[in-house]
């Protein structure tokens, strides 16, 4: 059927100025757009009109750092991503993802990230390469199909661990051309590019010239490079200028992710990052950053550790926080010196609070803080911290409160910024930007602080990352593109989860089409699932479809 927008204010993500517009959309595309009061329903044939008078209609919105790898397949009505406009996602993030893997790697992967995605025991992990992932993707439940699109990032730290398996060490030139073939061929196989997690294990084994190696291959085959890098506190600085060295001795694209500037140390030093981007970008490196627009960020408890307290994987990792000894030499270096998975800096227990746990019986643990919980028990703080660990193997996720207000303002304005929430959907109490980030955009920085105006911020948020992701045909409001399109009330969009409460839908967004489908309608979820894999095909575009050449 037909369906006919009419009488919207168009902001079609390209940073243009705003216009009345009428869109008609047919099947998966957008078939016409015009002034408005051009197209009526008799003239187009519209099986449906919506009268958008007073409503923005944009691309819909791309999450350029989504941790919902696992979720979109267990929880398919994806209604977090939805509700706040969400239509693409780029999965595969911060260097640890369940493709490509062997049997032994998938659980190690499982067990560590289960902060991040949850490690439910029942549920069919059959796939093992990256386009084996894509294609079930692309048949979630009984041949029906995923809530958002999606691509895919090759995990670095995963292909390492297929490789060299979880523990430390350096790579040999065999070890090396290994992880090139397989980057290559995930790649082939429809990847987009590669991301790292160099604060996690064993991706931050890596060093910097294993990684130009790696991104040579990821930077011949068209693909971007998006490392969550080695610290966002201490030594920040230098730790993106790693990662720009590594763009510009390479020429692989770069695109930094979760770029924020974190702890008391980098307060108030934005400016210096992106003095360092723009430096780079004038001299020709082709860079993209993503932030999320709150403070706290988000990961698992376990990240805290030093990289050698965590080398050989789950087991390894508990039995020395079961020996006193070395136990100890981990205390020193949380509490003393500032372990390296906590970016450099000494452990402050009371900016760790618990979002989520894997044990039922910790469950009570949840919105509190280690220093909360260490002064309720007597405890030291450390030794909370071990025993959390210890009973929740290492699953527990947490909210690390760590970041400054000017600072993420500073960056969102940069003219390489994107946007992506880095939202966890998994937990007792998840960050809030998991369902609020797109619309807190919108309605908090765009419309009460105007940091950005209307035109800019869905530029940030839809053509912008499209054009990092090389999609084909989508991203814009355009004749010929997909069927993608958020329509909100630019008056009273925001986003309405909090701290507290984190699963609330965001306000003012009535419409989410997903490849032509309405997967919100009316401000309503509909159940329909229309997305799909997006790959990397054989002329650099991103599209549905493993082999597709038409347009799409």
């Amino acid at each position: 059927m037909k369906t006919l927008i009419s009488n919207a204010v168009l902001v079609d993500g390209t940073g243009g100025p705003r216009r009345p517009a009428d869109v008609l959309l047919d099947g998966t595309l957008i078939a016409q757009v015009a002034p408005a009061g051009h197209l009526t329903a008799d003239g187009t044939g519209a099986g449906r009109t919506i009268d958008a008078t007073g409503l923005v209609l944009s691309p819909g919105f791309i999450d350029m750092h989504a941790h919902s790898d696992l979720q979109l397949l267990v929880s398919p009505d994806h209604y977090a991503k939805l509700s706040q406009g969400v239509t693409t996602e780029l999965l595969g993030q911060d260097g640890l993802s369940y493709a490509p893997v062997d049997d032994a790697t998938l659980a190690g992967v499982r067990e560590k990230i289960a902060g991040w995605n949850d490690n439910p025991a029942d549920f069919d992990f059959s796939w093992r390469t990256v386009g084996e992932y894509l294609a079930r993707l692309d048949t979630v439940h009984d041949g029906g199909r995923i809530a958002t699109n999606a691509a895919y990032l090759v995990p670095q730290g995963t292909v390492r661990a297929m490789v060299m398996g979880f523990a430390e060490g350096i790579a040999t030139p065999e070890q090396l051309e290994q992880m090139q073939a397989v980057i290559r061929t995930s790649m082939e196989e429809g990847a987009v590019g590669m991301s790292s997690g160099l604060t996690y294990t064993p991706g931050m084994y890596a060093s910097t010239e294993e990684l130009a190696e790696l991104c040579r291959t990821v930077g011949e085959l068209g693909g971007f490079y998006a490392p969550h890098h080695r610290s966002y506190g201490k030594g920040a600085l230098a730790a993106y200028a790693e990662m720009i060295g590594l763009s510009r001795s390479t020429g692989c694209a770069l695109h930094l992710s979760h770029a924020t500037m974190n702890f008391a140390e980098n307060k108030g030093r934005a400016g210096e990052l992106l003095d360092l981007i723009d430096e780079a970008l004038d001299g020709g490196v082709d860079i993209t950053l993503d932030t999320y627009p709150y403070l706290p960020g988000a990961t698992t408890l376990s990240a805290i550790l030093p990289s050698w307290a965590s080398s050989g994987g789950t087991e390894a990792t508990l039995e020395r926080l079961s020996d006193p000894a070395t136990a100890e030499r981990i205390r020193e270096s949380v509490e003393i010196y500032g372990s390296d998975g906590c970016h450099g800096v000494v452990a402050e227990w009371e900016t760790l609070e618990i979002s989520g746990v894997q044990n039922p019986a910790l469950a009570a643990l949840v919105g509190k803080t280690v220093a909360g919980i260490a002064a309720e028990t007597g405890e030291p703080p450390f030794d909370v911290f071990v025993r959390i660990l210890r009973e929740d193997r290492l699953g527990t996720g947490i909210l690390q409160h760590v970041g400054h207000e000017e600072n993420v303002q500073t960056i969102m304005k940069h003219r390489s910024h994107t946007g992506g929430s880095d939202g966890i959907l998994v937990g007792a109490k998840p960050h809030p930007r998991s369902w609020g980030t797109f619309s807190r955009y919108l309605g908090h920085y765009c419309r009460e602080l105007g940091l950005l105006t209307l035109e800019e911020t869905v530029h940030h948020l839809t053509g912008r990352p499209a054009a990092r992701l090389k999609l084909h045909r989508r991203g814009l409001v355009r004749e010929g593109y997909a069927a993608d399109l958020v329509l909100f009330d630019p008056d009273t969009v925001r986003d309405e989860a909090t701290f507290d409460n984190p699963r609330q839908a965001s306000a003012g967004i009535h419409f989410v089409f997903v490849n032509g489908t309405a997967a919100i309608d009316g401000g309503q979820p509909t159940g329909a699932r229309s997305g799909r894999a997006l790959r990397r095909q054989r002329d650099g575009r991103t599209r549905i479809g493993s082999t597709e050449t038409h347009d799409s």
